[in-house]
């Protein structure tokens, strides 16, 4: 027999845990229901114990959360009281850290605990965002509309997330297959003509000695170098850890031609969003710009200008002010946030704003699908035809000294 931990409700509404031995869960809901008692959550010890491990541990995909978010949103609608509702999609999620989560979340608010306290022990799972707009919409007795927004915001993180890793994986596979057929040129094509080269003695031309030098390198030297590699990555790591460093990573990224813009427009179209999503959902200006230090805290640019707005916003500034000061973002942002706090319109300005960048991402992707293959073949085309050359040059020369 297994040993389940539960936690029930009785028939007049008071909370008790405690544990019952069954052959299997279906027989131990049977046995508390039989007495009476209402369901809140239910494991075995040892899914409890890894379970522990993997809730603490394991983060939960968007898709997983829009779910949650959007159905907890429904139930509560319809009037299923939250801790049953909690319940119902926790036992029903497909996902292992979710469902421990909700298991414990549901026990949490059951004994009394308000909601976003109870989601604020699982980091993993419900970052800063989800408590901060949670406890919004529990003051403001709105709790089922912010968790709509919560699920559209997720949804909308999502579909990002999906349009970026679908832009960049064609070019990752094609690079991937591209560097395999170099390789393969270099490591065993051209040592085979390096060792002729070397028999007839022939003065070799810069660009092939170049050649069988890189060669040289990747066959004989292959482990010292893969050393050398992690050492700098090492190094690279500890200097990005420092605050000089993060500012110097970022400001690299942002200066790649191309690659550099779009980055920085993801980051804006989520700072953007995130920012009228907190608002809408009854957040203050301060607290919204709070949560977004923590969304932000491994950008140290970004980070930046967030604790600089939010000194500026807590002296009396205005948000919009606050930004323009740190000339971090580009004047179209600051100009419109202006404009919708004079309207008294700032939400829906914000929106407008995510919307543009949101359609600035999908521009630079689509054009990016489609200059990126021939850019690709090309550049690849080039430097194989390099190596082939390379090769050949000494050939030519024998053939020409063997005529004479």
């Amino acid at each position: 027999m297994a040993r389940f931990s539960y936690t029930v409700q009785d028939s007049k509404g008071e909370t008790s845990s405690g544990a019952i031995e069954a052959n299997d869960e279906n027989e131990a809901i049977s046995a508390l229901q039989a007495k009476g008692h209402f369901i809140l959550a239910i494991a075995t010890d040892k899914s409890a114990a890894s379970g522990s491990k993997a809730g603490g541990g394991a983060s939960v995909a968007l898709r997983d959360l829009v779910f949650f978010a959007e159905q907890l949103a429904t139930l509560l609608n319809g009037g299923v009281p939250l801790v049953r509702a909690l319940s119902l999609l926790g036992e029903n999620s497909g996902s292992k850290g979710l469902q421990y989560a909700l298991a414990q979340v549901t026990k949490d608010v059951a004994s009394g605990t308000a909601l976003y306290k109870a989601l604020e022990k699982h980091p993993k799972c419900f970052d800063t965002i989800w408590v901060s707009l949670v406890q919004a919409g529990e003051m403001g007795g709105q709790l089922p509309k912010v968790l709509k927004q919560i699920g559209s915001y997720c949804s909308s993180q999502a579909e990002l997330q999906a349009k970026i890793i679908t832009a960049m994986a064609y070019p990752g596979v094609l690079m991937t297959v591209s560097i395999g057929v170099l390789l393969f040129f270099i490591v065993k094509i051209v040592p085979v003509f390096a060792d002729i080269f070397n028999s007839f003695q022939v003065k070799l031309p810069p660009l092939t000695a170049f050649i069988i030098v890189i060669s040289n390198i990747l066959v004989h030297h292959l482990a010292s170098l893969i050393m050398t590699l992690v050492a700098i990555w090492f190094a690279w790591g500890a200097y990005t850890s420092t605050e000089a460093g993060q500012e110097m990573k970022w400001r690299m990224i942002f200066s790649i031609p191309l690659a550099g813009d779009f980055v920085k427009n993801i980051l804006i179209e989520r700072m953007l969003t995130t920012l009228s999503t907190l608002i809408e959902s009854g957040v203050s200006i301060l607290n919204a710009i709070s949560v977004l230090e923590g969304v932000f805290a491994n950008n140290i640019i970004f980070k930046r200008l967030l604790a600089s707005a939010k000194n500026d916003v807590a002296s009396g500034k205005s948000i919009s002010q606050s930004f323009k000061k740190t000339q971090t973002l580009p004047n179209l942002v600051t100009e419109m946030m202006f404009m919708g706090e004079e309207s008294g319109k700032l939400p829906d300005m914000l929106v407008t704003l995510s919307s543009f960048y949101k359609e600035q991402i999908d521009q630079f992707t689509r054009r990016f699908n489609a200059i990126i293959e021939p850019i690709m073949v090309v550049g690849i085309g080039a430097l194989v035809g390099i190596i082939v050359l390379a090769v050949f040059l000494p050939v030519f020369k024998l053939s020409n000294m063997g005529g004479h």
